[in-house]
């Protein structure tokens, strides 16, 4: 009775069948804290819904994207045109939904060339330091002097014709500088680190210790300015087609549907033509922000998510 009782008030827990619990790996970490932000997970439901448009374009299209039909040039919408047609009379809604897979992947693109040119250029310049980062940052601030905008009108000017494998790399060709800094300054906070004074100590190579030290701890950055270019990347395609220095008709693109509004008429009596393309720009750049955002705060240590 006694052993019974001292082990009724006993407060010692018994942690025999009680297993430890696995420490998170730090991306593990910010997965959790990306998950538990509400706006983060509205832009990755919106932005699949396009992705998802985009694939399936040629089941879910009613017509071709770039046959005219003379006969219904500025149709409004009925039951064979859900959107109405253009002012060449092409099919609305057929363009909307093609239009989604060529701006997506304009946008996809374009932001992977810029990452894959600004990620080697800066780690190579914050690594390696001296004459190698001086030289890479006077032709970086060259071309963030030059404007943007200027620049990439003058570039397919002089090119005349452009196709959507042109206008991708002349984009991305003219975009990197941004990333190459911040790469660069990424790099050269953790090159006194002890860690990485240890693996030279060891004789590590230098393609080691990036892709092995440098890079891994640099992916919080690099994730977030990718997503958030990818956006920047969509408005550029459609605020050049607006002008008409994007991808040529008759390819579908939002920003090439957009250009309808140039037109008072079109306007004010067809916005059928021009409003759903701008809708469709407006939500996914909104969601691309909306995950970038959300992934910026996951791999902030402070924030609160």
């Amino acid at each position: 009775m006694e052993s019974q009782a001292q082990r009724q008030i006993d407060p010692t827990p018994d942690l025999s069948d009680q297993q430890p619990e696995k420490s998170l790996s730090p991306f593990q970490l910010a997965m959790r804290r990306f998950l538990k932000n509400k706006l983060a997970i509205v832009g990755i439901i919106i932005l699949a819904f396009f992705v998802l448009v985009a694939i399936f374009a040629d089941v879910i299209a009613t017509h071709s994207p770039t046959a005219s039909n003379m006969y219904k040039v500025e149709a409004k919408a009925d039951g064979e045109n859900w959107l109405g047609t253009d002012s060449s009379g092409r099919d609305n809604f057929s363009r909307l939904v093609h239009g989604s897979r060529i701006s997506l992947t304009i946008g996809f693109f374009a932001m992977l060339f810029t990452l894959v040119i600004g990620t080697a250029l800066g780690s190579v310049a914050g690594y390696y330091g001296g004459k190698i980062d001086g030289f890479i940052m006077r032709v970086t601030d060259l071309m963030m002097i030059l404007p943007f905008l200027l620049l990439v009108l003058t570039v397919i000017a002089i090119l005349q014709k452009i196709n959507i494998t042109i206008f991708i790399t002349i984009i991305a060709l003219t975009s990197w500088p941004t990333l190459t800094r911040l790469i660069r300054a990424t790099f050269l906070s953790l090159r006194e680190k002890e860690y990485i004074l240890g693996a030279r100590s060891i004789g590590a190579s230098d393609m080691r210790i990036i892709f092995k030290h440098f890079l891994p701890n640099a992916v919080g950055p690099i994730i977030v300015n990718a997503t958030l270019m990818m956006a920047t990347m969509i408005i550029i395609e459609s605020a050049l087609s607006f002008i008409g220095f994007g991808i040529p008709q008759p390819t579908p693109t939002w920003g090439n549907m957009v250009t309808e509004a140039n037109s008072l008429r079109m306007l004010q009596n067809n916005w059928e033509s021009w409003l759903p393309p701008g809708l469709a720009i407006l939500l996914t750049v909104l969601s691309i922000n909306f995950i970038g955002d959300g992934l910026r705060d996951a791999f902030d240590p402070k924030s609160n998510y």
